[in-house]
């Protein structure tokens, strides 16, 4: 593989020529110059054809091994159904390639690990698209934490609700293809964004109860038909995650939900001194019985895609950057393995 500090264009590969890959990865590979989109694999080699068509003149395959040898790729962005993330992932670090890999990391932690541990020990890259921490709202927030503005952070929740959201297209609806439903799919975005403000504090316990009252008993929504028969994932999952140092985060996340929003993605954030919301970002206190803002912006960041891309890409490139790392991907992993664990066993978790 060439060196990613050579001064050619880094040679591009994605695997998996879905909606991610057209509307975020490739489109954003294609603004710069110093990169070269050269490859589209897809199991669907008509649908690997259609990106790279549209992006330029990358050549195709419908399998990532003779690809990535063929190829030879300094960066690959996995973008398959999540069952194939840590296979995917594995080929391109063994290929010595530097990984942008959507979430969740994998299906398991243990997978997750190994492909920490892996990226380690190629000397590579590993990245994982929890875009929203990459929002200035979310840097904004931690910022503030790290500062003590809001002192000892004891309570935050954090909520990735749809009220008739069930996913019409794709594996959303098929656990053995997903992994599980909406906690898997978005609610481990906010789940991220959480952990991100709050610095990642150390886990002690985590408690979950979920539900299916509704996605096997219709077949559609607000985004299209699916078959409920098949439905085998969560509607709905509410979660206690306890930290060592005493403080709480609470996870509500569905896909279906009869709550009165058609959707919900924030998280709210109560200090000892002020609370936050993220989006948009909000700081409050009061002062001596009077309500006060400390700090507010009107409108939340939407360039959160692109942000996350453009540390991805600049971390590989050397440069000082913060990007959601194989270590704390790993951590997100093991997070998600214990809600469902614990929804599923009516058992608390320990860690």
């Amino acid at each position: 593989m060439k060196s990613a500090m050579t001064s050619a264009p880094l040679r591009v590969a994605i695997i998996g020529a879905g909606q991610v890959a057209d509307k975020v990865h490739a489109s954003y590979y294609c603004t710069r110059e110093d990169l070269e989109l050269v490859a589209v694999c897809d199991s669907r080699l008509s649908q690997a054809q259609a990106l790279a068509d549209k992006y330029g003149n990358a050549q195709v395959w419908d399998d990532p091994e003779k690809m990535l040898r063929d190829a030879q790729p300094d960066i690959v962005s996995v973008c398959s159904p999540n069952r194939f993330h840590y296979e995917h992932t594995m080929l391109a670090l063994e290929a010595g390639c530097h990984v942008m890999c959507e979430k969740p990391p994998a299906m398991t932690p243990e997978q997750a690990l190994e492909m920490c541990k892996t990226a380690r020990r190629m000397g590579k890259v590993l990245a994982y698209d929890f875009h929203h921490r990459f929002a200035l709202d979310t840097q904004l927030l931690r910022e503030q934490v790290v500062a003590g503005v809001l002192g000892e952070i004891y309570v935050t929740n954090a909520r990735a609700l749809r009220r008739c959201g069930v996913p019409g297209w794709g594996v959303f609806t098929n656990k053995a293809l997903q992994g599980g439903g909406p906690l898997i799919d978005i609610g481990v975005h906010m789940l991220d964004a959480a952990m991100y403000v709050l610095g990642f504090p150390a886990v002690k316990r985590v408690c979950a109860h979920s539900f299916q009252k509704i996605g096997t008993c219709k077949n559609s929504g607000q985004f299209g038909e699916w078959d409920p028969a098949t439905y085998t994932v969560e509607d709905a999952l509410f979660g206690t995650i306890e930290f060592h140092n005493g403080g709480i985060l609470r996870l509500e996340t569905s896909f279906a939900l009869n709550i009165p929003e058609q959707s919900v993605m924030n998280v709210n954030f109560c200090g000892d001194k002020a609370g936050a919301t993220l989006f948009p970002a909000q700081v409050y206190t009061d002062q001596e019985g009077e309500l006060a803002v400390l700090f507010q912006r009107d409108v939340a960041d939407d360039h959160r895609h692109f942000r996350s891309m453009e540390a991805f890409v600049n971390h590989v490139k050397g440069e000082p950057v913060t990007i959601a790392d194989a270590e704390q991907g790993f951590v997100i992993q093991q997070l998600v393995a214990a809600l469902y664990h614990s929804a599923e066993t009516g058992t608390c978790v320990e860690l």
